[in-house]
């Protein structure tokens, strides 16, 4: 198989599971975005693409009910914006701290809740993978983003959503550069060549050094009542924030 979306990769590859849950549990410990359970019993989750499939429904909800908006495609947003999140923090951080590229199928999404779970630690050592190590980290992540804006039961703009997932990955970015300081070079150099994959292409643009972007989409929250727009939103400047 060729292309961004979609990654063949070698088995030779393959770390151990315990390396892998290893680096999720060190990866946790940078806070809330950066956990990715491991294991443990199945009830109280289900599989991601079954959530993904109902299009998030009961967060985007649950989500516009907390934001106090009646625009149903503003909670979806905001729940399309956090999913991306949950995904991008601890792939990045666990290919830049630890190696690894997380073998991210089988996904599971808690059945309260947006926290995810992978039933069992998979990956790939980033070095025997060469030049596929980036293609396969936005493959895995951004095939789960696909899949829930595929089910969504609310029109949003596809570039709308492809602006969240470029302002997840840069947050991520962000908040795993502060922890680390020293590794806000290969932060950046590994960020940039992502913005430039796929459908993250021409999402936004670099700002300046300390991975600063402006996004060309806006994700909505300004439309809530007592929402602002973001500080890389591509509307800002063009009204009250």
């Amino acid at each position: 198989m060729t292309g961004p979306d979609s990654v063949r990769l070698p088995d030779t590859a393959r770390a151990p599971a315990g390396a892998v849950a290893d680096a999720l549990t060190e990866v946790a410990r940078l806070g809330g975005f950066f956990v990715l359970r491991v294991g443990g019993p199945g009830h109280g989750w289900q599989p991601l693409d079954r959530s993904c499939a109902a299009g998030f429904t009961d967060l985007a909800e649950a989500v516009a009910r907390r934001h106090r908006t009646d625009e149903p495609r503003v909670g979806v947003s905001i729940a399309q914006l956090g999913h991306a999140a949950r995904l991008w923090s601890p792939a990045l951080a666990t290919l830049v701290r630890h190696g690894i590229v997380l073998d991210l199928a089988g996904l599971q999404r808690a059945d309260e809740g947006p926290a995810l779970r992978l039933p069992r630690a998979a990956g790939w050592y980033a070095d025997a993978l060469d030049d596929l190590a980036v293609p396969a980290l936005y493959a895995q992540v951004t095939r789960h983003l696909r899949a829930l804006a595929g089910g969504l039961r609310v029109k949003v703009a596809p570039r709308l959503l492809d602006g969240n997932s470029a302002s997840a990955l840069v947050e991520a970015a962000r908040a795993l550069s502060a922890a680390d300081p020293a590794a806000r070079e290969a932060l950046t150099g590994l960020t940039t060549r992502l913005l430039d994959t796929g459908h993250l292409r021409g999402t936004g643009a670099t700002t300046g050094p300390g991975l600063g972007f402006r996004r060309r989409s806006c994700c909505l929250y300004y439309r809530a009542p007592n929402g602002t727009k973001c500080g890389d939103c591509g509307l800002a400047g063009t009204g009250p924030r």
